[in-house]
């Protein structure tokens, strides 16, 4: 435990180095290349009639920023689910949260458009309550059905379920162009209004996260264990469930759904850290900002010059991921 302990602080003190390199990355290399003489006199002298400082401050940097933020939030949201439900496999984008906010997100674009930032964000999060109520409802329904793979397999069909009833209202209205982005997020239409209003958002739900940090760690035991430790369980899992929803719905309204990252991170950082989330969560929002800022200079290669929504990338990583977990780990329960 001490050398879990240790590493945990050897990551937090060594990845703002990593951050500033991935910040650095992104801002440099994409279909036009910049010199750091260039990001240099962007940041010291703007010039607003040089095209590539325009470029380096209207869309690199808050790029950059929101892949950061995002990949944090979604890695935090993922590890907050897993420990509060002792289910391996639970994400927001399995478990029907990443949906629900894109689902309500088009419903307002069809039927309220032109809703200010913050209505929007608010809306998201409320379809991700919306997603995670659906999935976690029929799966208690089931016989068996809160068991990781079943409620995997629950959380797929409700989340394909509303993004093909989504993507029918769209159509049908034609508004299928407007609301692209959540389903196939691309960071480059990052809006950087919604982006200053999305980080206290954001902030809510790291807080609410850390504050019940502690009580996750005696929760991912099991119910029994944390009811015989005192611990009140009910209040637990809704403060954990206010942290996914904010977390999910910030990052899903400002730069759409994006998969995995909430999967893969918390089991890397579990593997590296522990099982204690008081160091769990910071790790994971530390390790999946980073992974997330890279995975998407990564997208801009694939099909180069042409950009490649991120969230292929994150699948490219993460379908192999979720198969491995699904045959080490089987059915079984526990995080």
């Amino acid at each position: 435990m001490k050398n879990k302990n240790t590493l945990a602080s050897i990551i937090l003190i060594v990845s703002p180095l990593f951050i500033a390199l991935a910040i650095v990355l992104s801002i440099l290399y994409g279909a036009k290349d910049i010199s750091l003489l260039t990001v240099w006199q962007a940041i010291t002298q703007f010039d607003e009639n040089n095209v590539d400082h325009n470029i380096i401050m209207t869309s690199r940097l808050p790029r950059v920023i929101a892949a950061l933020l995002v990949g944090a939030f979604l890695a935090v949201a993922g590890a907050v689910m897993q420990g509060i439900t002792q289910n391996y496999l639970a994400s927001p984008s399995i478990m029907g949260v990443n949906d629900g906010s894109a689902f309500v997100i088009t419903i307002a674009m069809v039927f309220f458009p032109g809703l200010p930032n913050y209505q929007m964000i608010i809306l998201s999060m409320i379809g991700s309550a919306i997603g995670a109520g659906l999935v976690f409802g029929f799966g208690s329904l089931i016989k068996g059905g809160l068991s990781p793979v079943r409620l995997a397999i629950i959380g797929t069909v409700i989340g394909t379920f509303l993004s093909s009833l989504a993507s029918a209202i769209a159509m049908y209205f034609q508004v299928s162009q407007s609301v692209s982005v959540w389903y196939n997020a691309k960071l480059h239409t990052v809006n950087p209004d919604m982006l200053l209003l999305s980080i206290p958002f954001g902030l809510v739900g790291l807080f609410l996260a850390l504050g019940v940090a502690k009580s996750i760690t005696i929760a991912s035991l099991g119910d029994e264990i944390a009811v015989g430790l005192g611990q009140r369980t009910k209040w637990v899992k809704i403060i954990s469930i206010l942290a996914v929803v904010c977390l999910t719905g910030t990052a899903v309204a400002l730069v759409g759904k994006i998969g995995f990252v909430g999967l893969i991170i918390p089991h890397i950082t579990r593997f590296l850290v522990g099982v204690d989330y008081r160091f769990l969560i910071p790790c994971s929002a530390a390790i999946g900002a980073v992974f997330l800022a890279l995975c998407d200079v990564l997208s801009r290669f694939i099909n180069f010059p042409f950009e490649t929504p991120v969230g292929v990338v994150t699948a490219i990583i993460g379908v192999p991921f979720f198969l491995y977990l699904i045959r080490t780990r089987g059915g079984a329960q526990r995080a």
